[in-house]
């Protein structure tokens, strides 16, 4: 226990009104009546009421009672009482807290300190709940009853359910990759505005796909109390490229599938994973075994691992885990791993994410940070070098991770172990870091996950913290959906990763002459190694062509803005779909990047964007998850907004009512800038203010992109000099980012 566990019974009671079910996101008063024990409080004794660190309920504020969160406290004795809230004041995960002291008197048994959150009673609309489902949400209180800043927890604590909302969007989720007869699945499913699966979908509604598919109804019904409705059994005769539209009465489409290639042979097949998350066990919400449920049967992955912080992991914890890994464990349906972030400190290595093959295996911790029985405190390690020793020899893979400690793999890093650097997560986007191992000549693979700590791996939505971005996923291509399949395919690179979306992705080198592919990084000594013609994403090879072929074959559900080739740290072409003759009216304005790699890396991009002498026809908003956040239109030709990013983008798209005419004004705290709307053309504009990549980009786009697929083929000279590294990073229309894992090769 991380408090006094000091006579529990005798510190009093607390109590919240009202109790039940409420909307996630939603305005609401709860009153928190703490009711003094047997102890009282003294003199400057306080009570905390707490919540969880990935709880983004509205932050109370004390000063406009007619305004959001507002917050009262008062004693019923009239003693004087000193409030503060502060965003970490606690013991993790329990950070946020309600500090209330008593400064002027004392309590007896059975006086009370009462608290309304969202207090109503002058105009307040109330406080926003946090925007995440969870079944134990808690009004948690701690007691200072002695005024030693000991605290103890209430033996029982006031507790609310958070519900999901009506569904505002419709998803429809295919495989990416079948052979033509196979068996597959159709999932659909509601999301409330705030991205929970909603359980009160209720209608019939059409479905319409661009192929022949066999066993696919002509309608399909949502019933209330169900979380989405999973059609089994389809089958797709010919090769191609499956889309499925869910249409409303009027046949208005509410859902457009990803897209599912069908090919006649395919010797490696795509499964789709979050490896990274936590619950409340750690730092995040809901249970693990809540945990492994969603992210199979809400977010429909096929793979998903938890990953609690190292020093938060108890010996019975880590068994449970492994016993969870073992009983979702499934061939040919769900996979897990047993997992654990190791969380040290940035200056010894930063965070590191370790997925084991097996259960029963050690867990090497960072520190016994939270873990009060040091009965094995001799299987820490401290650093991540002490980590890449411990795990040698054992049948694990580990990969690199940005979250609140950032991974800094040049002072540690052991390829035959750490195969992969994750680019993105719900914490931003962080294409540094592959940049930081291809200046250090490694070879290593791309993937996204989330590390979400809001309950919904595989569906990570941000909510409203600061956590910046929409969580990732990671495709791997696997020679079979098992343990031993999926471990083959993250060892060899075999994977790629996308910001949220689910995205057909091939990229694939072809040589004129024999080259020489390698089983393994021959650095390292003796690999197996054959000869081959052609190679795929996280290959080695060896080449004494000059020149070779690269092949991108991408098709999403959303158009394509761009595709950005690259060669290590050089981009060889940046690739657009449509021409200069294409462009229509249609500008958009981003702003991306951040601070710095640590914690407070959040950029905030308020401000506005004016026009003189011409006017705006459509606003669109691009990555904007944080309703909270101000996307305001006033009058005909002004945009104000409130907005930050983490290292990934924001912004909008603007249709003009000239496509040349007048003058656009961007004002932010970092970027001021007048542009005149004929010079906006393909090509973007940069408007840079330091930072990692802290910037604003302007550019112009057609009215309707129609392209949501490419295939690409591109001579690519070699480099004698290092790996020439080969690998795309897409941009989507609709935000989100694809990156390919490199191609390695050396002449």
């Amino acid at each position: 226990m991380p408090h006094s566990t000091y006579m529990p019974e005798r510190m009093g009671s607390a109590t919240v009104s009202p109790t039940g079910r409420f909307e996630a996101g939603s305005f609401q008063e709860f009153t928190v009546t703490y009711t003094a024990g047997y102890f009282g409080i003294d003199d400057t004794g306080s009570i905390k009421v707490v919540h969880r660190f990935a709880s983004d309920m509205g932050r109370p504020q004390f000063d406009d009672p007619t305004a959001p969160n507002y917050t009262t406290v008062e004693a019923t004795n009239g003693a004087i009482l000193h409030v503060e809230y502060d965003m970490k004041r606690n013991i993790r995960p329990w950070d946020k807290t309600l500090y209330i002291k008593v400064v002027r008197g004392f309590l007896r048994e059975g006086d009370q300190i009462i608290v309304r959150f969202g207090d109503r009673r002058q105009g307040s609309p109330g406080i926003r709940l946090q925007t995440f489902c969870e079944k134990t949400f808690e009004f948690r209180v701690l007691v200072d009853a002695i005024a030693t800043y000991n605290y103890v927890e209430l033996p029982e604590q006031p507790i609310i359910e958070i519900v999901p909302g009506p569904p505002a969007l419709y998803k429809a989720i295919l495989p990416t990759l079948r052979r033509v007869g196979e068996p597959f699945r159709l999932c659909l499913k509601g999301e409330d505005q705030w991205g929970n699966p909603s359980d009160l979908c209720d209608g019939t509604y059409r479905l319409k796909a661009n192929m022949n598919v066999e066993g696919l109804p002509e309608e399909v019904t949502f019933k209330k109390g169900e979380f989405g409705v999973v059609l089994e059994g389809l089958t797709v005769p010919e090769a191609g490229d499956l889309c499925v539209e869910l249409l409303d009465a009027e046949g208005e489409p509410l859902a457009c599938s990803n897209p599912c290639r069908f090919a006649d042979t395919a010797a490696l097949l795509p499964y789709w994973g979050d490896l990274h998350g936590q619950s409340e066990e750690t730092i995040g919400t809901n249970s693990a075994r809540d945990f492994y449920d969603f992210a199979r049967d809400k977010a429909f992955l096929d793979i998903c691992v938890h990953q609690g912080n190292d020093f938060q992991i108890t010996e019975p914890f880590w068994q449970w885990l492994n016993e969870l890994s073992k009983e979702f464990t499934e061939d040919d349906r769900f996979i897990v791993f047993p997992g654990w972030e190791w969380s040290g400190n940035t200056g010894l290595g930063g965070d590191r994410n370790v997925l084991h093959m097996h259960e029963g295996r050690q867990i090497h911790r960072s520190s016994h940070a939270l873990v009060d029985d040091l009965s094995d405190i001799h299987t820490d390690a401290t650093s991540a070098s002490d980590l890449f020793d411990a795990l040698k020899g054992e049948e694990c893979t580990v990969f690199a991770h940005i979250g609140g400690r950032y991974a800094d793999i040049k002072i540690a890093h052991d390829e035959r172990i750490e195969r992969s650097v994750e680019v993105h997560s719900a914490w931003g986007t962080f294409e540094w870091l592959m940049d930081d191992a291809l200046e250090q000549g490694y070879r290593v693979g791309i993937m996204s996950n989330s590390d979400g700590h809001k309950g919904r791996p595989g569906a990570s939505h941000p909510g409203a913290t600061k956590f910046g971005a929409y969580g990732g996923l990671t495709c791997v291509l696997a020679p079979s959906f098992t343990r031993a399949g999926i471990m083959e395919g993250l060892k060899r690179r075999h994977h790629y990763g996308t910001t949220g979306s689910r995205v057909i992705l091939d990229t694939r080198v072809d040589f004129a002459s024999e080259a020489t592919m390698f089983e393994d990084n021959p650095d390292w000594g003796e690999t197996p190694q054959h000869s081959v013609m052609s190679a795929m994403m996280g290959d080695i090879l060896r080449s004494e062509d000059k020149e070779v072929t690269f092949r991108i074959d991408v098709h999403g559900a959303a158009p394509i803005e761009r595709i950005d080739i690259r060669n290590g740290l050089e981009t060889v072409e940046i690739f657009r779909p449509y021409t200069e003759e294409d462009l229509g009216s249609r500008i958009r304005v981003l702003w991306e990047g951040s601070e710095y790699r640590g914690r407070g890396r959040e950029t905030i991009w308020d401000g506005c964007a004016e026009l003189t002498g011409n006017s705006f026809e459509s606003l669109t908003p691009i990555n904007r998850y944080n309703l909270d956040k101000r996307f305001d239109q006033v009058g005909a030709n002004r945009l104000e907004w409130t907005a930050l990013t983490t290292g990934g983008f924001g912004g909008f798209d603007a249709v003009l009512s000239d496509p040349d005419a007048g003058v656009i004004k961007i004002d932010t705290a970092l970027v001021k800038e007048e542009i005149a709307i004929a010079d906006i053309g393909r090509d973007e504009m940069i408007f840079a203010n330091g930072g990692i990549d802290r910037r604003i980009r302007i550019f112009r786009m057609p009215d309707e992109n129609p392209h949501r697929s490419a295939v690409l083929e591109r001579k690519i000279r070699l480099r004698d000099d290092r790996d020439n590294a080969l690998y795309v990073r897409v941009t989507h229309e609709d935000g989100h980012f694809t990156w390919s894992s490199p191609i390695y090769i050396f002449r």
